[in-house]
């Protein structure tokens, strides 16, 4: 009777076992696939991935920005931040070029150099921008990235997903499924030992 106890009891743990380790890797897959789908896309579609040295050249603070239009009027531009534009000597090619934060910065505004956060209150932002400002004169020259094909004349400070950024993304699931994996295989063994017991 004791004997037929601990047998159930095996049972019960190695089917928990299994099924943890089956979920594991389940979860390890839609991660995978979550990664795939979010952060490769941005890494692939990132051209700026040479990196090399910037020199400022000017960073100036602006409330408004003129631009002109297609017509060759001038429009005003008021943004509800203080304008970062940020200058700089691309050592690389020697050209003067802009300098934007990400590639996220030149998507959603390519006449500043820094697009704060929507939440943050503009006391906050106007004092960041300032002390970025400030940072870029004390610090003249400092590793940025470009586009080596040419497709893209600005530079950018650091990139959204650098490699190292890829792999550490990776990591997690990776070790998730390893676990996943190696505990299927525990259960198998044990399965096979407890099978083979019986039959000697």
């Amino acid at each position: 009777m004791l004997g037929k106890k601990l047998v159930t009891a095996q049972k019960r743990g190695e089917t928990r076992a299994l099924c943890l380790g089956l979920g594991m890797v389940a979860c390890s897959m839609m991660m995978y696939f979550f990664i795939g789908i979010t952060i490769v896309p941005f890494y692939t579609k990132s051209v700026w991935t040479t990196e090399t040295m910037c020199k400022v050249l000017k960073a100036n603070i602006k409330d408004k920005v003129l631009h002109s239009n297609s017509e060759g009027s001038e429009d005003e531009d008021i943004f509800p931040y203080p304008c970062l534009q940020v200058w700089v000597n691309l050592t690389a090619s020697g050209q003067e070029v802009m300098l934007y934060h990400t590639e996220d910065t030149l998507e959603r505004n390519p006449k500043c150099s820094y697009v704060p956060g929507k939440s943050e209150n503009s006391k906050e932002v106007k004092a960041r921008i300032e002390t970025i400002a400030s940072n870029f004169k004390k610090y003249q020259t400092f590793p940025c990235y470009y586009d080596p094909g040419g497709t893209q004349t600005n530079v950018i400070l650091s990139r959204l997903y650098p490699p190292k950024g890829l792999l550490f993304a990776f990591l997690w699931p990776t070790l998730m499924f390893t676990g996943g994996c190696l505990i299927i295989v525990l259960v198998k063994i044990s399965q096979y030992v407890s099978v083979l017991s019986a039959w000697q």
